[in-house]
């Protein structure tokens, strides 16, 4: 061993030392539960998780198109998949009751959809008898079917819900009170990305304490799974874990695992806890990062997969809650009134092929791991490489292998938070909206049923309906200049003996425009009579929540131009390859600033007041049809920032004004998980530069640290002498984030940092 590395070797009673720093700081729970451990160099680590007993995830390959697929069939290289070479048990009952009211659906949409059409062609001047009026009818059938499908869905869910439970719900399979069956094991996973930690392990210690409660904390086990790479949240991550883990005895059954491989985002993250334990449990609970659910909950789950064995995934209906500003109030409120309409409509039409959202939710973890692995999309572009939208897929081949997906939509106890404001919600849309155009590539992936084909498709209608929505509006309007500006045509096909007068007719435009808003806001109005028989108590009362209604219905009519815009633009950007952020998404009630606004919804405004004055010079009357949209783009970056404030937030509840049962009387885990967040908020957390300075966190960062390579090897002590000059001459604070993260992976290179850096403010404390 070269000098350099004797110099730099670990120190006689280091690892002493460091033990017992951890022990002074962190508590002797740490070696009470053994979790101080040494390994084969003799450093000072920390066992955060169980042991690694491995089972195979291995995707199979897609096959996009069809063609490929048949001429490697003629050529024999095509080989069944797994799914396929499964033996297929007799259908359930629940099968063939899902093909009739799917039949059923099919045909009221299309022939509500037909009706609406005729009317429109005789709203037209020329009865669709031109090319630019047969394109405005094409996109008005498409946008009509859309409004027709989630207006039959809410009006069944509005049904099925005034009646009752529904005789194939999956939570009518057991009776209430059932324990969990002896030796059922279940994990409940947490994946994690840069969030905001005292929020993430407030949520997780209120639902740990929930099913403490329960009596049933034996069968479940937490797994925090971090994809953290931002230095001072990874050194948080750590405190928190310990911290969380000595007030609730956790340790043993709350584990901590931080990837230093970033593969896949968080489908990545899932696989890689399947690949590592998933064996050793029989089922998964997926949480979202502000997700908290409670302890009777996720028990009666986990009841509900022991008792229908042919069940691959239970989706639960979470419910929103926990944000102070107007945006957010308002979209809770409506996810909370009018939400369980179109949950329970989904469930009525769907029964056991029903949508996965990728969080509070159950998951059958041999067939996922049998059948779940994602592969890469074939080719290159914006549409290939990993999925993002990686829920409605697993939930697709889930499927494809003959296990049932349900929505337990009346299933109470499960809560996520939304999104605090205009422009955060959109961010969050635009990956979305990447992510299910990407999966459109798979809708004729064979073997899948025609349920989930159609769940591709309406991914893609969600967001493609608002460029077809902004075409029909242009169109529209140009069909408004071309009558004005041009001469009238009466004759418009070759050989027609007679002329064919232009027609207005306004009172079938009017029948037909409020036939249209009948559709769109009666499932709303259906929502508010609900609760009204159900009793308006946890929403301040029938009056405040039939105001609050109104309030939402003026909100979103101002809200929908703006949103069209935008995914007008994530579509059309998704299509040229522009690169997509991926960010986590705003944990606080974040405030939209008037710079930003202006910066975000400017052109917006600049569009509203060019298409106004255009509309205007060809035809005033039509300015009237047209103030809905003209209004909201002129009130666009007003709205944004205004809606973003807090103090208006709470200043509506105060009032009465949107409120929702869980925070008129919050259940226990929503309560705690608030209070536990502001206490998490007050203290003070440490960061990367502590990690290097102050000894009690330095000493758990090189617990933590996985880069263990044995000390000895010449270029391993090269590459980490090297590393230490560089930080040192540097200075730490000046280090970007990849060299700070090799340097909380490296326990040696995190104790020589230390070392050197403390030894001057030492002798500084000393003179």
């Amino acid at each position: 061993m070269s000098a350099a590395i004797e110099e730099n070797a670990p120190r006689a009673g280091e690892a002493e030392t460091q033990e017992r720093t951890l022990l002074e700081a962190y508590g002797p729970e740490l070696d009470e539960y053994g979790v101080v451990h040494r390994d084969e160099a003799g450093r000072v680590c920390i066992q955060t998780a169980p042991a690694i007993k491995r089972s195979s995830m291995v995707p199979e390959p897609w096959v996009t198109n069809p063609f490929v697929r048949g001429w490697r069939r003629v050529q024999g290289q095509m080989h069944k998949s797994r799914a396929e070479r499964l033996a297929r048990p007799p259908e359930p009952r629940w099968k063939i009751a899902g093909r009739l009211r799917r039949l059923t659906l099919l045909v009221a949409v299309v022939a509500q959809t037909a009706v609406a059409t005729w009317y429109m062609k005789a709203v037209l001047p020329y009865q669709g008898g031109q090319i630019l009026e047969i394109a405005i009818l094409l996109l008005f059938a498409l946008l009509f079917c859309w409004v027709s499908a989630g207006f039959w869905t809410a009006l069944m869910g509005f049904l099925q819900l005034l009646m009752g439970r529904d005789r194939y719900s999956i939570s009518a399979t057991v009776a209430e009170g059932v324990p969990i069956s002896a030796g059922t094991r279940t994990a409940l996973v947490m994946p994690i990305c840069n969030e905001d930690v005292g929020r993430v392990f407030a949520g997780l210690r209120a639902t740990y304490e929930s099913v403490a409660r329960a009596g049933v904390l034996d069968k479940f086990d937490f797994f925090i799974l971090s994809d953290s790479y931002k230095p001072d949240n990874c050194v948080q991550e750590q405190r928190a874990w310990v911290e969380l883990c000595k007030t609730v005895e956790g340790f043993g059954r709350i584990h901590y695992r931080r990837r230093r491989r970033r593969v896949k985002r968080k489908s990545g993250n899932i696989d890689d806890f399947c690949r590592r334990w998933g064996g050793e449990y029989d089922y998964m609970v997926v949480l979202d990062a502000d997700s908290v659910m409670s302890g009777e909950c996720l028990k009666r789950l986990v009841v509900l997969m022991n008792a229908n064995p042919e069940a691959g995934i239970i989706q639960s209906a979470p419910r929103a809650s926990g944000m102070d500003s107007l945006y957010a109030r308002v979209q809770q409120f409506a996810t909370r009134v009018y939400g369980p309409l179109f949950t329970a409509g989904l469930h009525f039409w769907q029964l056991g092929e029903s949508h996965y959202w990728g969080h509070n939710a159950i998951i059958r973890l041999e067939p996922f791991i049998q059948h779940c692995a994602l592969a890469p999309l074939p080719g290159k572009g914006s549409f290939a490489g990993a999925i993002l939208s990686h829920d409605f897929v697993e939930a697709a081949l889930m499927r494809r292998a003959g296990w049932g997906v349900w929505i337990a939509y009346d299933l109470p106890g499960s809560y996520e938070e939304l999104p605090p404001n205009l422009l955060d919600e959109l961010q969050r849309d635009q990956r979305w909206c990447q992510g299910n155009l990407m999966n459109f590539r798979l809708f004729l992936i064979k073997g899948l049923h025609p349920v989930h084909r159609a769940v591709f498709l309406t991914g893609v209608m969600s967001y493609l309906s608002a460029p077809l929505w902004f075409l029909f509006l242009a169109l529209s309007t140009a069909l408004l200049a071309v009558h004005t500006l041009t001469e009238p045509q009466y004759f418009v096909t070759p050989h027609q003996l007679f002329p064919i007068w232009p027609q207005w007719h306004p009172e079938e435009a009017i029948a037909l425009f409020s036939t249209t808003a009948v559709l769109l806001f009666l499932p709303k109005i259906l929502s508010v009579l609900l609760v009204w028989v159900k009793g308006a108590r946890g929403y301040a009362g029938s009056g405040k929540l039939l105001w609050s209604m109104l309030l939402e219905v003026l909100f979103s009519m101002l809200l929908a131009p703006i949103r069209m815009l935008f995914h007008t633009r994530f579509v059309v950007a998704a299509f040229l390859g522009w690169k997509v952020q991926w960010k986590s998404p705003a944990r606080a009630n974040n405030e939209t600033p008037w710079r930003e606004a202006f910066r975000r919804h400017g052109l917006q405004t600049l569009l509203g007041v060019c298409w106004g004055l255009l509309v205007a010079w060809l035809n005033p009357n039509f300015l009237w049809w047209m103030i809905p949209i003209l209004a909201s783009l002129l009130l666009a970056i007003p709205l944004s920032v205004m809606s973003s404030r807090v103090s208006l937030g709470r200043g509506a509840f105060d009032d009465g004004l949107f409120c929702i049962p869980e925070e008129t009387s919050p259940p226990r885990e929503l309560h705690d998980t608030a209070r536990y967040n502001e206490e998490n908020q007050a203290r003070s957390a440490p960061g990367f530069m502590d990690a290097l300075t102050d000894p009690a966190v330095n000493a758990l960062a090189r617990a933590f640290a996985t880069g263990r390579h044995l000390p000895g090897h010449p270029l391993i002590e090269t590459a980490r002498t090297q590393l230490v000059d560089e930080v040192l001459e540097t200075h730490p604070e000046r280090l970007p984030d990849p060299k700070r993260m090799r340097l909380l992976d490296d326990p040696e290179v995190l104790a020589r940092v230390h070392r050197a850096l403390a030894q001057p403010a030492a002798q500084a404390r000393a003179a």
